[in-house]
């Protein structure tokens, strides 16, 4: 299979890691088994590894993501690295920017920072992390303008240029990540990319990318609106067992139980085709927490395969 398959057929599929910590491994075994996903993903030609940013919370080992694509970077060749989200209310624009200017200079044209408004965690991990959280989020639209200027090296304090150094020569794509209206008017103010979340949302994806598309400022990096959807994704060769690896994951409200891809892989290939075509989306993130290391795995490899075939065949 040619890694690039995926992209030229324009269904670009990629992996959303956020480094399950299953019981009875150890975190060296989380970011090893992260380390493999992403390796396996690029062979089977996933186009993007983003792996998110969590704390405080016992089942996930993906606290820092600026330091895990750092080692993923190096044990793969060609896929995107992408953070899914940094969750930029926690943090100084210059620092972000430093994060991923360093990453953008490792590995040049695969970095992508993708910004998101969640906290993270629970509401005493957040208030550890970085104080109060609520003012840090009316804050945001500051952060992001101090940001965007920081990447493209235009960033003044107090008439004073900084400069977010080293300035590579590609600087990482940027994307905003959300589920609602609010989220979607953030990315087409700044002309990023923006992601949906349906994995994780009970909103109408279609209502968002809408207001995403209708609001979008071009600008000089990017002059036209270009979206990505997160879908949570269980596969397994049979529809039996892939309802079994689903029903031991929780999802919370049925809802959004509902929005989530499982059974086959020609069936899971089929449903991505039709949000492709319904939602005029050609990216997809797949979320696929299967509490089982080498199953989830299989279930990655079994979705490109199925995407490959049916797109070979037209």
């Amino acid at each position: 299979m040619q890694p690039q398959s995926l992209a030229i057929k324009s269904l670009n599929l990629g992996v959303l890691d956020m480094v399950p910590l299953l019981p009875g491994n150890r975190p060296e075994q989380a970011v090893r088994w992260a380390a493999e996903l992403a390796r396996q993903a690029e062979a089977w030609g996933y186009t993007r590894y983003w792996t998110s940013e969590h704390h405080d919370m016992e089942g996930l080992a993906s606290s820092s993501p600026e330091v895990l694509l750092s080692h993923i970077g190096a044990v793969t060749r060609t896929i995107q690295l992408g953070a899914g989200a940094i969750l930029l209310p926690h943090y100084s624009p210059v620092k972000v920017a430093e994060w991923f200017h360093l990453l953008a200079a490792l590995y040049p044209g695969r970095v992508e920072l993708g910004l998101g408004r969640a906290p993270g965690g629970g509401p005493h991990a957040s208030m550890a992390l970085s104080g109060n959280f609520l003012q840090h989020v009316t804050e945001l639209p500051q952060k992001m303008e101090a940001l965007l200027a920081l990447l493209e090296g235009t960033y003044e304090y107090e008439q004073t240029p900084v400069v977010a150094r080293p300035m590579p020569e590609q600087p990482p794509a940027l994307w905003m990540l959300g589920t609602n209206r609010k989220s979607a008017e953030y990315a087409a103010r700044y002309s990023i990319g923006y992601v949906f979340g349906q994995f994780m949302s009970e909103q109408q994806m279609e209502e968002v990318l809408s207001i995403y598309r209708s609001h979008f400022q071009p600008s000089t990096p990017m002059d036209k609106p270009r979206t990505m959807v997160a879908v949570g994704a269980v596969c397994a060769l049979t529809d039996e067992l892939a309802q079994q690896w689903a029903a031991q994951i929780s999802l919370g409200d049925p809802a959004i139980r509902a929005s989530w891809l499982v059974g086959t892989p020609a069936v899971i290939a089929d449903q991505l085709r039709s949000l492709q075509i319904k939602y005029d989306n050609n990216e997809f993130l797949l979320v696929t927490p299967i509490p089982d290391y080498e199953q989830r795995l299989l279930s990655y490899r079994l979705i490109a395969e199925a995407v490959n075939s049916s797109l070979d065949s037209k």
